[in-house]
């Protein structure tokens, strides 16, 4: 086999493996998704009550007010999910003007495992963090 034909079989495997790892990221945030509308819409139903999420300044700097109300997905604060289901990190660079007028995070594809790849104890499954804000939630 000549190095060009091999180079090219190589690009080729890499190119299909990439291709896989992204469908199989998302069927996982697709999954995530549908899991936390439905929590959403279970919590509404349920009650419990929303309260406004903040944005935190990296290195624990400061918080910035958002117009968005939900409910923080870790003790933490850093993760949180709105009144309409769609997910946000809430960290973020925030200056003096940021803290003043507020910040508006965009939403991000949610993952089913919260802070995987992170230390020791760090991560979290979605299923569980969300049944720690409203325990039974899905059989409601």
């Amino acid at each position: 086999m000549r190095d060009d034909e091999w180079a090219r079989e190589r690009a080729e495997a890499v190119r299909v493996q990439a291709e896989r790892l992204q469908a199989r990221q998302d069927a996982e945030h697709t999954r995530a998704e549908a899991m936390l509308r439905e929590f959403a819409a279970a919590a509404r139903a349920a009650g419990l009550a929303p309260v406004p999420l903040q944005v935190q300044g990296y290195g624990g700097r400061g918080t910035a007010r958002t117009p968005l109300h939900g409910w923080y997905l870790r003790v933490d604060r850093t993760l949180g999910v709105s009144t309409d289901g769609d997910f946000y990190v809430l960290t973020a660079p925030i200056g003096i003007l940021d803290r003043v007028r507020g910040v508006r995070p965009d939403p991000r594809r949610p993952p089913l495992t919260l802070g995987a790849g992170g230390k020791d104890g760090e991560s979290l499954p979605l299923a569980e963090a969300l049944e720690r804000l409203l325990p039974g939630w899905r059989t409601r």
